[in-house]
């Protein structure tokens, strides 16, 4: 390509310097002129084909205490292999609150990414699922009152979303700690931020994880009981952080319990390093023993 356009212009140089002196610039050379830049103009779509494109995006919030600090993070997949997060902090928040400023953080930016067909945000959040989808336009209709007549709550992050909507992109549920990579990724990253840390964040490509011969995690040798019995402490551990509420079901999962006797159970008790709460509205909360309690 380069010796093509150093050709056309040498011959443009050439025609220039004739036209001049036999025929006047103006009548024979403008036409050229405008023919020769006209083809070599670059195609106005090369730079978006070229782009990498956003394959999927998954996004979470986290909140210590509910209300209380809280975190939110993002996390984006490209077409090319990378990998972007993102992640803030908020000094006195409530869970959904975070669920929402991630999403509007991860609107914001991606607002002029080129997409890949198909793309979608997974959060493990319905309340913000029904909110953006379904609910936000009979609260605009209706003066941002609910159906019982009070005042829609985070009336701000909603308006705020609603401005930040983007043509096609929607939100896809995925059941939060089931395992999805990238959910307990940016839930990691919001606890962290909640919890005041300034956690790591990847920033391009992504290699597959590996390690050298000589350096296996020593779990890969532990029998599968323990390893899932490590898992569901790393789940009980987050659920606390979190200030998540658990459904007997989900309870009776984590503690590998039959419902029927967790339903007996109405004051606190403890379950290794936590207490387990009951509450008022029906749900189960974690919360990490103190060091007192463990002496």
């Amino acid at each position: 390509m380069r010796s093509l356009s150093f050709v056309s212009t040498l011959s443009l140089s050439t025609l220039l310097t004739r036209s001049r002196s036999v025929h006047g610039f103006d009548a024979l050379v403008q036409p050229l002129v405008n023919s020769f830049f006209q083809a070599n103009k670059p195609e106005p779509t090369t730079l978006a084909m070229t782009r990498p494109h956003l394959i999927t995006a998954a996004c979470d919030g986290a909140c210590s205490g509910n209300p209380g600090p809280g975190g939110w993070a993002y996390l984006l997949h490209f077409d090319d292999g990378r990998v972007e997060e993102g992640g803030g902090f908020s000094e006195k928040t409530t869970n959904n609150r975070m669920e929402m400023q991630a999403a509007l953080e991860l609107l914001k930016r991606i607002a002029l990414e080129p997409r890949q067909s198909g793309f979608t945000i997974r959060t493990d959040s319905k309340y913000l699922i029904q909110g953006f989808s379904q609910w936000l336009k009979g609260w605009k209709r209706k003066g941002w009152k609910k159906a019982d007549g009070k005042p829609v709550l985070n009336r701000d992050l909603w308006e705020a979303l609603d401005q930040a909507r983007l043509p096609g992109v929607a939100f896809t549920h995925v059941k939060g700690h089931s395992g999805d990579a990238d959910n307990e990724r940016v839930d990691a990253i919001a606890v962290a931020f909640s919890r005041g840390e300034r956690p790591v964040l990847t920033s391009g490509f992504q290699p597959p994880a590996s390690r050298p011969p000589d350096a296996a995690d020593p779990m890969d040798f532990a029998p599968p009981r323990l390893n899932r019995l490590l898992t569901r402490l790393e789940t009980a551990d987050r659920w606390a952080a979190g200030g998540y509420g658990l459904t007997m079901a989900e309870l009776a999962q984590l503690v590998e319990m039959p419902e029927a006797e967790l339903s007996q159970r109405q004051q606190p008790w403890l379950w290794r390093d936590w207490q387990v709460l009951p509450c008022l509205d029906g749900c189960w909360r974690l919360r990490r023993k103190s060091l007192d309690q463990h002496r």
